[in-house]
């Protein structure tokens, strides 16, 4: 009988180490944190090419429509390679922006000609490019998986592009 107890005993304290060794994990062995950055990457593209598909619809400034191409062109490359990598390391990412992007997206459909051109470039070129950098930046130093840190090493180039073409359009609409 103590055998069986003590067997019960050593089965239990493995499975409960092993859970404590396997938490923050999913199947393809990505951390939680990993997880967390993939979704939010994706997420954050994706909100990027709607915006800039509505810049494309809404009467925008010839500047503001390169801005826009250029946005859906980078940032759906982007998603797609970000939703790959994802995808073969056993996550399956979001296929669209967060709730609260695309409620960000709905409040720049109420507005048009310079008003949306001023807030497109304000929210969405500068400060969400300040933000992904941060995050980038900081996944960066934190995530554990080498794909995805190659990945963002390769991101970051031109996120800092992005942003150094939103502040110059910022500034020239700011000088008009």
């Amino acid at each position: 009988m103590n055998s069986i107890r003590t067997a019960s005993f050593i089965l239990g304290a493995a499975a409960a180490a092993f859970s404590i060794l396997a938490f923050g994990q999913q199947a393809g062995g990505l951390s939680e944190q990993d997880r967390d950055f993939m979704k939010n990457a994706i997420q954050g593209s994706y909100a990027e090419i709607e915006a800039s598909r509505l810049a494309l619809q809404k009467d925008s400034s010839p500047d503001v429509r390169a801005f826009a191409d250029t946005m859906i062109a980078d940032h759906g490359s982007m998603a797609r390679e970000a939703r790959t990598l994802a995808q073969e390391k056993g996550y399956m990412p979001p296929d669209g922006p967060s709730i609260a992007q695309k409620s960000e997206a709905t409040a720049l459909k109420a507005l048009s000609g310079g008003a949306f051109d001023a807030m497109y470039v304000n929210r969405i070129g500068v400060a969400a490019h300040e933000s992904t950098i941060r995050q980038f930046e900081q996944a960066n130093q934190e995530v554990k998986d080498p794909d995805i840190k190659a990945m963002i090493e390769k991101t970051l180039p031109r996120l800092r592009e992005h942003l150094k073409m939103a502040r110059a359009l910022d500034a020239k609409q700011d000088a008009q």
